[in-house]
């Protein structure tokens, strides 16, 4: 059975950090695209952050480039979202997820879903 685990949400003062990690269990997601999303309460899930299968690649929404960066470990299918400078507007149910082929922000084409960490930021 296939598996994203996140883990590492929480809750902390604006401007404080968090880390993000996913860990993938059921099948190997060295050939997938990682990827971060988030849903905020009454809004629709978002993309937030990616990472090609090679590592060479990454992407950004707008809101948090040069805040947020993705990397991920081969060896332990594990990708994480490092955090800095959170604000209150990041404040969502984030979710890790893997997508054959290539990048899309479009979180209806992604095949593999954690079930979500909340982070809360407070002004």
């Amino acid at each position: 059975q296939v598996q994203l685990k996140e883990s590492g949400g929480g809750s902390v003062q604006g401007g404080g950090s968090l880390r993000l990690s996913c860990t993938a269990s059921g099948r190997t997601f060295s050939t997938y695209v990682m990827g971060w999303f988030r849903q905020a309460p009454g809004k629709e899930r978002e993309f937030v952050a990616a990472l090609s299968w090679t590592g060479g690649d990454a992407y950004y929404t707008d809101s948090v480039k040069g805040r947020f960066t993705i990397s991920r470990e081969y060896n332990k299918d594990t990708v994480h979202l490092q955090m800095n400078s959170l604000k209150p507007d990041d404040t969502a149910v984030y979710y890790c997820s893997a997508k054959q082929g290539y990048y899309s922000a479009y979180a209806s084409v992604w095949n593999y879903w954690g079930q979500g960490t909340q982070v809360t930021v407070s002004s």
